[in-house]
């Protein structure tokens, strides 16, 4: 049987955008209308009555609709540049306080360089083969070192400038590349470092107590007063440069003028070169976990350097 034209039906379309203005407007109505959030993207019209006098029309309320997504899309957008950009401030900040640090640590590094260097090298190199290798020097090198990267790496966070935070990036780099062959190299051939490290020290005897080696023999003095310990390998390893049985007063058990010419009873006989290594071995704990934080800040360091970096780059081809 053929419908009329004038019964009621479920099923009514939403006016499209080329209805016409006198056109009857038709629209979901009843169980089979279309429900979702009010912030969907599409044309969709609540059901109700058409548009009459003092009121929205329903191509009215299909345009406000339309803005409404519009709207909420741009919220969404602006809620997650402002999150982005949140973060990206956030790393900015943490990076120049690491690396504020890092420059005050530098100084402080660099400080004590020079106040050893000043004070006669009291602490200076025990080895005759690299004379320039003593304390101070290493801390001064490793402070300038350290200084330097730490005030790229902060003016580079703060001005975000891409030279300097690629700079930073390669120098960081570079020294953790250099560590981890250091220490590469050190566990592979340690036997014939040891062998070599008790030779150089030994020839390094001769020059104690000669003119022009002053921080050599107060290294050794300071080192055989603290470790109780006298020579390289044994306590006689001093009566090759005395040719005679005698070995330097800081080898005694109590300390006086000329105490090194007594009865060997009163000297220290522990090697030096093993009490080093087992004082090492005891604060092999703390040496580790000093290396770790060294190589969870560096991790850190070129991360966060490198994020920067990709940032600037997106910023300046976005506005280019």
């Amino acid at each position: 049987m053929r419908r009329s034209s004038t019964d009621e039906t479920p099923y009514r379309r939403s006016p499209s955008l080329d209805s016409k203005p006198g056109s009857p407007s038709l629209r979901y109505s009843g169980e089979y209308e279309y429900r979702s959030s009010p912030f969907t993207f599409g044309f969709r019209t609540a059901p109700g009555p058409r548009g009459g006098k003092g009121g929205y029309s329903s191509q009215g309320r299909k345009y406000v609709v339309f803005y409404l997504d519009l709207s909420f899309i741009f919220l969404l957008e602006l809620q997650r540049c402002r999150m982005a950009e949140g973060c990206v401030r956030a790393l900015r900040y943490g990076m120049v306080f690491f690396n504020l640090l890092f420059w005050l640590g530098g100084c402080g590094i660099l400080g004590v360089g020079v106040w050893l260097s000043v004070t006669q090298g009291n602490f200076a190199t025990l080895s005759s083969s690299f004379p320039s290798l003593s304390a101070a020097n290493v801390l001064i090198a490793v402070g300038t070192i350290v200084m330097v990267i730490g005030c790229i790496g902060c003016v580079g966070a703060v001005k975000e400038s891409r030279p300097l935070l690629l700079s930073f990036f390669i120098l960081l780099l570079l020294i953790f590349f250099l560590e981890i062959l250091f220490i590469i190299i050190f566990f592979a051939h340690q036997d014939q470092i040891d062998h070599y490290a008790q030779n150089d020290l030994k020839r390094g005897l001769q020059l104690f107590g000669t003119e022009g080696n002053v921080g050599l023999t107060n290294a050794w003095s300071i080192v055989q007063t603290d470790f109780r310990c006298c020579g390289v390998t044994n306590h006689t390893d001093w009566f090759e440069v005395y040719n005679t049985s005698r070995v330097p007063d800081s080898c005694c058990l109590e300390y006086s003028d000329n105490c090194g010419l007594e009865n060997p009873g009163t000297w220290w006989t522990a090697p030096c070169y093993e009490r080093v290594k087992s004082w090492l071995q005891e604060n092999l704990v703390a040496l580790w976990i000093f290396g770790l934080c060294t190589v969870l800040t560096q991790i850190l360091g070129l991360a966060f350097s490198m994020t920067m970096f990709c940032q600037a780059v997106k910023v300046d081809t976005f506005y280019a």
